[in-house]
């Protein structure tokens, strides 16, 4: 399956902040949206990912004053990205690889959606169901 279909079935919403919020207003955010990571965007521009990792991060290197910082001190900066004709196996590797569990989607330069590691394991899931199922199907007419 590729990341474009996921995000047909999914959606493109992206949650996103600004560089300047404050670390306790991200977290409000990640509570209220009930989500892992938050898009962190400098106008149009994908500036970072901050995610409940980053702020278990802030939290022990600077205890509760942490939560007083804009999100641009903890945030992961260095942002990797899916593309909508990749496929689910590519993305594995990669979340993987670099023990991420949030991809930004580009189309076009721009932000189509997130792909988390939750959706990949649902379409691995999916996709190993329907084949068990097939494989079922084919047996039993044979």
């Amino acid at each position: 399956m590729l990341v474009a279909e996921i995000l047909k079935t999914k959606g493109g919403e992206v949650f996103s902040i600004a560089p300047n919020t404050l670390v306790s207003q991200a977290c409000a955010e990640l509570d209220r949206r009930r989500v892992g990571a938050l898009i962190v965007c400098d106008g149009d521009r994908v500036a970072g990912v901050f995610s409940e990792r980053d702020v278990v991060k802030a939290v022990a290197a600077d205890g509760t004053n942490a939560l007083a910082q804009p999100v641009s001190v903890y945030m992961t900066k260095e942002v990797v990205f899916a593309e909508p004709g990749e496929t689910v196996a590519i993305l594995m590797g990669r979340m993987t690889d670099r023990r991420i569990r949030h991809l930004p989607v580009l189309r076009d330069a721009r932000l189509a959606g997130v792909i988390s590691i939750g959706d990949v394991v649902k379409c691995q899931i999916a996709e190993a169901t329907q084949e068990a199922e097939s494989l079922r199907t084919y047996i039993a007419a044979g």
